[in-house]
């Protein structure tokens, strides 16, 4: 759920803050038919692939798959192509991996992080994006969205799906009858924490045993409070994990994860707690969940509506909260396709996948965000979507990625390995920083040396 070029997670500008923390965040369901409609220009217009057989591979398991699905059904209705999902598990490099070695890759597969991009092209298992891609990257991409499918200037990778990663969502029912208030500050959350438990429900809901939510926990931290210039220089492994900006930012975090009283389950259930599951116990039970609040980006909401609460009144979110006098961050990640067989019909793909058409199937489903700058916010199906994507767009290229997306996937990306396993175990012992950085750093060294030999 990572180039020489390094993407980066996003810090928004002040006006595309000041959009997202003025959310009030309201109904997140389905919306419109999903259909996309052609016009002027739209990709795949009067391409045939009839008899053309394609396989997709991603790692989306359920809404998303299927909503996924539902842009893959309007590519073959236009292109008379047969398409077919291929489930991959995480890493994905390493599933790719295997299907290359038996002689059986898939013609496209969407790619969760930029480091897993950057690898795929150093084994050369990618083909450049065709003209009719690069064509619609142009017209529809800004430069930085561009840049974070490329590697060593070449484009590969059409981003299709986007996340903003810095919001905290909570059960208003809870909120009210705590009297708590939606905190701006790292200190008014940690005080809202323990107001919210004082009122006899556990504050926060944590998916520990998703180590890539741990890394967004820090990685929010450590750009608000250490800055841009160091999470640029940290994301390259052009400073050590070693260094004091890291060991304040796990300081920090230590203010939450150091108290077990304030973790839905303790710090055994939190460690325990998938992600989805994280989400959903926060919105279950009425006033009385097992968590009252819950950080992740906004495709939390797919979790939310498999539950009974209705964004807007039962659930709402506010953005991360801002640590001492540093920023307030915004973080984003997202999904790029890329072609693994240079065929017409891999190509025609790429090219509808950069495509305003395709980003509006899956906009009116909720969930989604797109990079794409001319996707009209109306196919979004509410406001609040319609406002974080208006974020997100007008950010232009003042962001930061993912920082672990951007890592060699064997340390940024790699579920019970490298910093996911090595946040769970701070996690587990919050006390332990120094510990905690010497076996980032020891992991990251390796895997950075690794890739350099790649």
């Amino acid at each position: 759920m990572r180039t020489t070029l390094r993407p980066r997670k996003a810090a928004v500008t002040t006006t595309a803050l000041t959009a997202l923390t003025a959310l009030v965040l309201a109904a997140c369901g389905g919306g419109g038919d999903g259909e996309a409609r052609p016009g002027p220009g739209d990709a795949t217009t009067g391409t045939s692939l009839k008899g053309e057989k394609i396989e997709v591979a991603a790692v989306w398991t359920g809404p998303e798959q299927e909503n996924f699905t539902k842009v893959l059904k309007e590519f073959e209705k236009r292109t008379g192509a047969t398409v077919t999902f291929v489930p991959a598990q995480d890493p994905i490099v390493n599933f790719l991996g295997t299907k290359i070695a038996g002689g059986s890759p898939p013609d496209v597969a969407m790619l969760p992080q930029v480091g897993a991009i950057q690898q795929a092209a150093a084994q050369k298992w990618l083909k450049p994006v065709g003209p009719e891609a690069e064509a619609q990257l142009a017209a529809n991409y800004s430069p930085g969205w561009q840049k974070l499918g490329a590697v060593d200037g070449t484009q590969y990778g059409v981003y299709f799906k986007a996340a903003n990663k810095s919001l905290v969502w909570y059960n208003t029912a809870v909120f009210e009858n705590a009297g708590a208030t939606e905190p701006k500050t790292w200190k008014e959350f940690l005080t809202t924490a323990e107001t919210i438990s004082a009122s006899g429900v556990t504050p926060v809901s944590v998916g520990g045993a998703d180590g890539w939510t741990l890394t967004d926990w820090f990685e929010n931290v450590y750009l608000s409070q250490a800055g841009p210039a160091k999470y640029d220089q940290l994301a390259k492994h052009e400073i050590k994990w070693t260094d004091p900006s890291v060991a304040a930012a796990l300081t920090t975090l230590a203010e939450l994860f150091g108290k077990p009283a304030l973790l839905a389950g303790g710090t055994s259930g939190a460690l325990q707690t998938e992600y989805p599951v994280s989400v959903t116990q926060t919105f279950t039970g009425g006033d009385q969940p097992k968590g009252a609040m819950v950080f992740e980006g906004d495709f939390a909401a797919v979790n939310i509506a498999q539950t009974k609460a209705k964004i807007g009144t039962d659930a709402k979110a506010f953005p991360f909260p801002t640590v001492g006098d540093g920023i307030a961050p915004v973080v984003t990640a997202g999904d790029a396709a890329v072609a693994l067989k240079d065929t017409k019909g891999a190509q025609a793909l790429l090219a509808f996948l950069a495509s305003p058409d395709a980003a509006r199937i899956w906009a009116a489903e909720g969930g989604f965000l797109s990079p794409n700058k001319n996707l009209d916010p109306a196919a979004y199906p509410n406001d609040v979507q319609r406002e974080i994507a208006k974020a997100l767009i007008g950010a232009g290229d003042d962001f930061r990625f993912d920082m672990s997306d951007q890592m060699p996937q064997s340390f940024g990306g790699t579920p019970g390995k490298g910093e996911w396993k090595a946040l769970q175990d701070f996690l587990k012992n919050p006390k332990d920083v120094a510990g905690a950085q010497a076996r980032l750093e020891a992991d990251a060294a390796k895997a950075y040396r690794a890739a350099a030999k790649s």
